[in-house]
């Protein structure tokens, strides 16, 4: 099928936050009707391919590459399985974008890390230490992300204002790579406590 490849990187890139038919059929260089026509064809695919766990959902005029419905139990016992629950120095690093920066769009997380974070993101809202809070008002009214409640309850914080202030950060509290870990230090006090139970 053509643009199958082409249809399923660009969904796999926009993540969770998805992409509208007019914004694909723009990098495809094609007509929104062949691209409509084309994601039909690549939703159907999926659908009928037993080997496959992904299908296609549509929202209004939004495509996002999603699991299938049939693994959502198989998926639930992997996030409560425990293997689920080491947070990756991506991870971190996104949690300290959002939680200074919020309320934030993923291109502008990915603006200040400087690669591509939605599946990273997905997993921050699954553990729900990220939601979505509303879109911005610019053209394409991208999602925007905030820290929860989880999320202080998670770092022992009881509001925003306990963050630490990234003025105070010296060189010494960056990592190994020169990136600064606001949470890292935390994160490894709190595996250690679990640990430790």
């Amino acid at each position: 099928m053509q643009y199958q490849a082409e249809l399923m990187a660009l969904l796999y890139t926009s993540g969770d936050q998805g992409l509208e038919i007019g914004i694909i059929a723009e990098l495809l260089e094609i007509s929104t009707s062949a691209t409509r026509q084309s994601m039909e064809a690549l939703k159907n695919i999926l659908d009928e391919d037993e080997n496959s766990g992904l299908t296609i959902n549509q929202f209004e005029d939004t495509y996002k590459l999603v699991t299938k419905p049939e693994y959502g139990p198989l998926l639930n016992r992997y996030f409560k399985s425990g293997l689920s629950t080491t947070l990756s120095q991506a991870a971190l690093e996104i949690l300290s974008i959002v939680a200074y920066k919020q309320p934030i769009t993923r291109v502008e997380i990915d603006e200040v890390r400087g690669v591509q974070s939605s599946g990273t993101l997905q997993t921050l809202m699954v553990r729900q230490l990220v939601k979505e809070q509303g879109r911005k008002d610019v053209p394409g009214k991208p999602i925007l992300y905030v820290t929860t409640d989880q999320f202080l309850d998670y770092f022992g914080l009881k509001d925003l204002k306990e963050l630490p202030d990234i003025s105070e950060f010296e060189d010494t509290d960056l990592d190994r790579d020169g990136n600064l870990d606001l949470f890292y230090g935390k994160f490894q006090e709190l595996e250690n406590e679990e640990a430790n139970d």
